[in-house]
């Protein structure tokens, strides 16, 4: 059995070392040791494979222990969370964080987190569907016009397919530099899209969202 400690912060103005401290400190009162650190600075809403904590989620094997300071180091969002617990519990890894108490494992009660995990994360899959769906159809009845715009040329995108999305989440005041990320495009690609494609509520300069 390995242990792992995880420590992320946001900026270069967070102190990596007080997690690291934090989690020693954790370790030695269990007699456990730290056999390798994951330290990077990072925001938590960066795709998982976008950060050091995907190359250690796929070398960590079962058993093995990933030990960080709180869950939030984990993710910025709670179905990000969701799916990395489910992930590491189904596998079988151990994830234990220190202020919240957590410690998940080979255990009922895991089990039990692991099946809630992965149907919580099911169910919000289907609820940000359902609320895209019914996004579009109110604007539709309030008469603005989503797609391409009228007179435009027929001039296809590789963001058409995800017009649905990208209103969605404009109302749901996303920034454009988050949903870009989240689309694997760059942000000025988006923002010349939402305007040729008048999608209300658009700006035209990235602003940041409450929700972030």
């Amino acid at each position: 059995m390995k242990i792992y400690g995880y420590i992320r912060v946001s900026t270069d103005k967070q102190n990596l070392q007080n997690q690291k401290f934090e989690i020693e400190k954790y370790c030695g009162l269990h007699g456990l040791e730290v056999s390798d650190w994951i330290m990077e600075i990072i925001s938590g809403t960066k795709q998982v494979n976008d950060r050091k904590l995907g190359s250690l989620l796929k070398k960590v094997k079962a058993n093995d222990v990933i030990v960080c300071a709180e869950l939030s180091r984990l993710g910025r969002n709670l179905l990000m969370i969701m799916s990395i617990l489910h992930y590491c519990l189904t596998r079988n890894i151990n994830v234990w964080t220190i202020k919240d108490g957590y410690r998940l494992g080979n255990d009922i009660s895991s089990k039990v987190l692991a099946f809630a995990f992965g149907l919580s994360a099911e169910i919000e899959r289907d609820l940000i569907s359902q609320r895209t769906k019914e996004a579009l159809a109110r604007k539709r009845l309030e008469g603005v016009h989503i797609g391409r715009a009228r007179g435009a040329r027929n001039k296809k995108s590789k963001l058409d397919k995800f017009t649905s999305d990208i209103v969605f989440l404009i109302h749901e005041n996303y920034s454009q530099r988050r949903i870009a990320h989240y689309l694997k495009v760059d942000r000025k690609t988006l923002n010349r899209y939402v305007r040729k494609k008048q999608i209300p509520g658009a700006r035209e300069y990235p602003y940041k969202s409450p929700i972030e």
